[in-house]
């Protein structure tokens, strides 16, 4: 499966708008065996923002695709610069209320797994446990030739020592976790090889333009399979990777549930859609079937102090 970049959706045709009644959903989860599929929208309330929203980071930002990182060293300078800059802010996000309600729900026992799309860790630092992360995770880092994984952590202090003093101001951050620089300011970046063959070194995450691993996928639509209903969280579906798992849930027979403020891609597909804020919306069904989220603990002393 291939991630094509698909950076945009234009609604055709009559979609029914967003309604506000969070009865669905509360039924659905207080029968048990729901599937979770969350996209950038569930993080915005930590401080990521998403790609299409309100705001959303494509109005001012092209994410790297695949072709452009392995093409040559000036775009991997650009990204890793950018990237590294981003690390700073993205690797002290902490889990919003969206992400400690989904961790409660499943500690309740209501779901029957969680895929997301996103690739900050914040479900599971929310305490959601089996998440499967789609598009990979910016908090490991592999070598594109000998395949070798790595801590991000490791890197980041890499080239922290590569770039002493690097500290340009950014215009922005964006959902992969980089931040909006200029050419001028990434010139100088030095980029650092991987340290057990020299290789070129990917945050693993899967770019538009890169396969996401078949193994991932089939994993995924097990899942959906084994679900009672699918509940979309914060994504537009614009991306096939997602948009595939609503479609085989409603061919399937599987109520589709979609909590995201803006219209989606696969709203066609869904029994109701619900034009409310994340936060608050998923707190709302947690009181409603009488379940506490537990608060967000502190970061570990790694996390809050890394680079």
């Amino acid at each position: 499966m291939r991630i094509r970049p698909t950076l945009s959706w234009t609604p055709t045709g009559e979609i029914a708008p967003g309604t506000t009644d969070l009865g669905p959903v509360a039924e659905a989860l207080g029968a048990g065996g729901v599937l979770v599929l969350s996209g950038a929208g569930i993080s915005t309330e930590s401080g990521i923002p998403d790609y299409r929203g309100e705001g959303g980071s494509l109005s001012r930002h092209t994410p790297m695709t695949y072709q452009d990182f392995t093409a040559g060293p000036q775009a991997r300078r650009r990204y890793w610069a950018r990237s590294h800059l981003g690390w700073r802010t993205f690797g002290r996000a902490r889990p919003n209320t969206g992400h400690l309600a989904v961790a409660a729900f499943a500690r309740q026992g209501l779901l029957s797994g969680v895929i997301t799309q996103n690739v900050d860790g914040l479900h599971q630092a929310a305490g959601s446990e089996g998440v499967v992360e789609l598009h990979g995770s910016l908090d490991r880092v592999v070598c594109l030739s000998c395949g070798a994984f790595s801590p991000r952590r490791e890197l980041a202090g890499r080239l922290e020592e590569a770039n002493a003093g690097f500290a340009p101001v950014a215009a922005a951050l964006n959902p992969d976790g980089d931040a909006d620089l200029t050419d001028e300011q990434v010139k100088d970046f030095q980029v650092v090889p991987c340290a057990l063959c020299g290789g070129i070194l990917k945050p693993d995450v899967v770019f538009f333009g890169e396969t996401v691993p078949p193994r991932r996928v089939e994993h995924c639509r097990a899942l959906v399979g084994e679900a009672s209903s699918l509940l979309v969280l914060g994504s537009s579906l614009t991306v096939m990777s997602g948009l595939r798992f609503v479609r085989q849930a409603a061919q399937e027979g599987r109520p589709v549930l979609i909590i995201n403020r803006d219209p989606t891609r696969g709203d066609r597909h869904a029994t109701t859609r619900i034009a409310l804020p994340l936060g608050a919306a998923l707190t709302t069904v947690a009181e409603q079937l009488g379940i506490t989220p537990a608060p967000a603990s502190e970061p570990p002393l790694e996390n809050a102090e890394r680079p």
